[in-house]
């Protein structure tokens, strides 16, 4: 009686394993940022549920800067001039918008946009 083999040949197995490791490799270099993302989220949903009355744009920026410290996002990644206040009727809402480029190998590049807004409550100054 003969019985037939099946299963992955050790070439097979070799391109498999080589296509896993890219994208985990392509994983490791995305995460961080998206992790990063993600506290930029936080502090920015803590600064506009605290009290804005009466803040300006620079007060509303040195706390964003000062909760994100906490979120640890790193400090070359969002400059002032990325922090906006957009005002429409009596709603205002505060945008973050940011380009972030990672290094992937070689010359290729990942670059990736991140845009994010909260409606700030209570009325914010000049």
């Amino acid at each position: 009686m003969k019985s037939k083999q099946s299963g992955i040949t050790l070439i097979g197995f070799l391109f498999v394993l080589a296509i896993a490791a890219f994208f985990g490799f392509m994983a490791m270099k995305l995460v961080p940022s998206y992790a990063e993302f993600m506290g930029v989220n936080k502090a920015m949903n803590q600064v506009a549920s605290s009290g804005v009355e009466g803040k300006t744009l620079d007060d509303l920026r040195r706390d964003l800067m000062f909760k994100m410290g906490f979120q640890y996002v790193d400090d070359s990644t969002i400059k002032p001039k990325d922090i906006v206040i957009k005002r429409s009727g009596n709603a205002a809402q505060l945008s973050v918008s940011y380009d972030k480029r990672i290094p992937f190998m070689y010359n290729i590049d990942f670059l990736l946009h991140f845009e994010k807004s909260v409606a700030l409550q209570g009325n914010v100054g000049g």
